[in-house]
């Protein structure tokens, strides 16, 4: 057996390439003529219900003004109830049929059941799921000194998903609907100071990919994965009860560069009412998942290439005791926040001595 294996492992990655090499062609004509026919049974959102997580702010905000483009009836969640009145008001001027709100916390089961119980009872139905609320980070593994971090974004950025999906599949079964999942590209790219945040993507996907096949065709499944964009995540943004910003000092002046969350929004919406398994932005990407299953170490040393002239570690504060200010809640990165402490938690950061009050920490909506 041990002789069968080396003989395969010499011979099936190369074959498989050749393989790959000559049907390449094929698979790109049966994808676009599959892109075709979707696109001629886009499915017709008008009065169908919606629910999206995260919907306080960047993605799921986006997300939610697309639905509202197409008329649906929309259940939005997140913890800014204050935000969300907002964004149930632009909903409705651009065109949703009716908006509701909920404040509620995606990694409890009983927030989720309630807010799906009340979509049901309200609005009679469930079409679409779309879970985009997430956590993300930019330290290094071995500068974290608070593990508490750990199951932190695990709870968000996997529970934070399964747990609305879970209490949401009967009635999705009902309606022959769709869930909609924001993953990442650092599922199968790897990138340094984002190893937890990885890692959960990564589990996100399999639970998707597996649940797929469990549900067959009664309900239908959309992955989006991304690779940077502009959202508030990658600003050095963490959000914190009352609605305001936290941001590390040395970041307030970073202007980051991405793709735009309203073309990725966009680009989400109309692959899931094609019925699309997938969405990715940009496409390119896949390129790098090629290497990554053929030459692995050659997507290493151009990573380690690429990487190499970085100069000095710069790591968001969050984890590692280090200081971290409260911007006002604009986000204008005007210097004149105050200074905030993070404790043991990262769950609780506390101000600082002049101030008597204390903010809980909130995950990134």
């Amino acid at each position: 057996m041990e002789l069968m294996n080396s003989f395969l492992n010499l011979v099936v990655p190369p074959a498989s390439l050749v393989i790959l090499a000559f049907s390449w062609p094929a698979l790109s004509f049966i994808n676009a003529c599959e892109w075709i026919y979707n696109s001629f049974n886009i499915e017709n959102m008008e009065d169908k219900v919606v629910i999206i997580t995260g919907a306080s702010s960047g993605i799921g905000e986006q997300i939610a003004y697309e639905y509202a483009k197409r008329k649906a009836n929309l259940m939005l969640v997140a913890r800014r109830e204050n935000r969300l009145r907002i964004i149930s008001e632009n909903a409705r001027a651009m065109g949703a049929k009716r908006v509701l709100i909920m404040a509620a916390d995606v990694v409890k089961e009983d927030d989720c059941r309630r807010f799906v119980s009340e979509t049901v009872n309200i609005l009679g139905r469930v079409d679409h799921l779309v879970n985009t609320a997430s956590l993300g980070h930019t330290f290094y593994f071995e500068e974290v000194t608070d593990t508490s971090i750990f199951p932190h974004l695990m709870d968000i950025n996997f529970w934070g998903n399964v747990y609305p999906t879970l209490v949401a599949l009967p009635y999705l079964h009902q309606s022959n609907g769709r869930v909609i999942v924001n993953a990442s590209v650092e599922t199968w790219l790897p990138l340094p100071r984002m190893s937890l945040y990885s890692a959960s993507k990564a589990a996100l996907v399999n639970f998707y990919e597996t649940l797929r096949f469990e549900v067959k065709d009664d309900v239908g499944i959309t992955i989006a994965t991304h690779g940077w964009i502009g959202s508030q995540m990658t600003r050095g943004k963490f959000m914190v009860e009352d609605g305001a910003e936290m941001q590390r000092k040395e970041e307030r002046e970073v202007h980051v560069t991405g793709g735009p969350v309203e073309e990725f929004a966009k680009l989400i919406v109309s692959g899931a009412c094609r019925g699309n398994i997938y969405v990715k932005y940009p496409s390119w990407y896949d390129i790098f998942l090629l290497y990554r299953m053929f030459a692995p170490n050659i997507l290493n040393w151009t990573f380690r290439l690429l990487l190499s002239g970085n100069g000095s570690r710069r790591t968001s504060l969050v984890g590692t005791g280090m200081p971290v200010y409260e911007a006002s809640g604009s986000g204008s990165g005007s210097g004149s926040g105050r200074l905030v402490l993070e404790g043991a938690s990262p769950r609780r950061l506390l101000l600082a001595p002049n101030s008597p009050q204390s903010l809980q920490a909130q995950k990134l909506e």
